[in-house]
């Protein structure tokens, strides 16, 4: 069974055991998230969201918070000598899905 959740803006597509990476979410380290935004289960039986499915929901565990690796953000205009270098790390949420509520 999986399902495709919503979370930080992007749909992502989990099965149980599953380990994503997520926009920060406020949630300590350790403890359980939920993920109340299912907008598809697929499986043996298939349920189909409109927007959303009803009554269905994806729980796991956060297993740590981090910054992903440096990109280079670099602004340039010809002939101008304008030129503006600037780095940038996105952070995420490790997340173990452990169960499809359906």
């Amino acid at each position: 069974m999986y399902a495709i959740i919503e979370t930080g803006g992007k749909q992502i597509r989990v099965t149980e055991g599953d380990v994503i990476y997520v926009e920060k979410l406020e949630v300590e380290a350790g403890e359980t998230v939920t993920f109340d935004k299912v907008l598809f289960v697929g499986g043996d039986n298939v349920k189909v969201g409109s927007p959303l499915v009803d009554g269905v929901s994806v729980t796991g565990t956060v297993e740590k918070h981090g910054r992903q690796k440096k990109i280079i953000v670099f602004k340039y205009k010809a002939k101008k000598n304008n030129r503006k270098k600037q780095g940038h790390r996105q952070p995420y949420t490790k997340v173990v899905i452990g169960k499809i509520n359906a």
